[in-house]
């Protein structure tokens, strides 16, 4: 967080408590930390002075404060995909019976922004709320594939191209041969890229203009389908996608308001 100050410093220390997924001791916060004990400490106190973390006296553990939550929730309500794409996301799910991921960009990384199991669960890293690589994800280079010429030069120069399976596209040569058969056919696919065993079909959301709103896919198994089988939905997920992106639209959301300022005061 290089030139954010005091703020950057804070939000380090809220996404270490949060990583930890469970109440965590000063002992384990200081071993894992960039800040000096008496910084962290003091950085740890303000925040729970401020309600953006709890602090349990008896078993002397953080967790994210009732404030965190409710600034959350007010985000996923206003600036997330996720209420307007909720009953979409339940048809689908009903319909295909596999797993359906809502996802969208967050620092050229995906955010899983809202998540439906399948009907028989299978184990995966994706939970709503956690942040993924966009170059080995469906959602991911859905994604990417649809960003302007400068929006993709950034994202592509952030990715850190590690090898997660044998499959894991590790260049940005290769990820950008991929970008432009995803332009071509208008969907991605995830070939056991992030997961061994997990494989997706993704669409990208897009405004009536074009612009990138977010991803939905459909994921599943390799011990229950191949992705000949995954593929027969194609043409089910781009429908739900441009539903999506049609109805966000309609709600004036908030990127397309951003992206209609910027238009006006560019042309004047």
């Amino acid at each position: 967080m290089a030139g954010d100050g005091t703020i950057g410093k804070a939000c380090d220390v809220l996404d270490q408590v949060a990583a930890f997924a469970r109440p965590v001791r000063f002992a384990e916060l200081l071993e894992s930390s960039n800040f000096p004990k008496a910084t962290l400490y003091r950085f740890l106190q303000a925040l729970t002075n401020q309600g953006m973390l709890s602090y349990d006296p008896d078993r002397q553990t953080y967790t994210p404060g009732l404030r965190l939550v409710r600034l959350a929730h007010a985000a996923w309500t206003q600036s997330s995909l996720a209420p307007i794409a909720r009953p979409f996301l339940d048809a689908l799910s009903r319909e295909t019976g596999e797993t359906v991921h809502l996802a969208q960009l967050d620092s050229n990384q995906v955010l899983y922004v809202d998540k439906r199991n399948a009907a028989q669960p299978i184990e995966m890293y994706s939970q709503a709320g956690k942040v993924g690589p966009a170059y080995c994800t469906g959602v991911g280079k859905a994604m990417m594939a649809f960003l302007d010429e400068a929006a993709l030069d950034r994202a592509a120069s952030q990715q850190s191209y590690h090898r997660f399976t044998d499959k894991t596209l590790t260049s940005e040569a290769a990820l950008r041969a991929d970008l432009d058969l995803i332009r071509s056919r208008g969907y991605a696919v995830d070939d056991e890229e992030h997961e061994p065993g997990i494989i997706c079909i993704a669409c990208p959301i897009l405004t009536t203009g074009g612009r990138m709103l977010g991803a939905i896919s459909v994921t599943g198994s390799t011990e229950r389908m191949d992705f000949n089988q995954l593929e027969n939905w194609v043409p089910r997920v781009r429908r739900v996608a441009e539903q999506i992106g049609a109805e966000a639209q309609a709600w004036r959301f908030p990127e397309t308001r951003q992206s209609a300022e910027t238009d006006r005061m560019q042309a004047t």
